[in-house]
């Protein structure tokens, strides 16, 4: 897999917290920051939302066919709108 550099901003006191625990543990910042990214992107794709939206191509036959089922036996009520989010990215 191809590594390609990113710069990211953070306050100064997260910065010298990460320093101090990879140096306990005897890692890289770089490490610190892609074991935690790891995590928590794993968490995230876990989300039903993520699952549902974003990451269809990776559901299995039987979920597939489990959501499905589940959007047909939905009611007119319960295809209606009831809140909106608006994520700016």
């Amino acid at each position: 897999m191809a590594t390609k550099a990113m710069n990211i901003k953070m306050d100064e006191a997260k910065l010298l917290d990460i320093k101090k625990v990879a140096s306990v543990f005897h890692m890289s910042i770089t490490d610190v920051i892609m074991d935690a990214l790891d995590e928590y992107l794993h968490k995230m794709k876990r989300d039903p939302f993520y699952r549902l939206t974003a990451n269809v191509e990776e559901a299995s036959a039987d979920e597939s066919a489990e959501i499905l089922e589940e959007i047909s036996a939905l009611t007119d009520d319960d295809l209606k709108i009831s809140s909106k989010k608006t994520f700016h990215v």
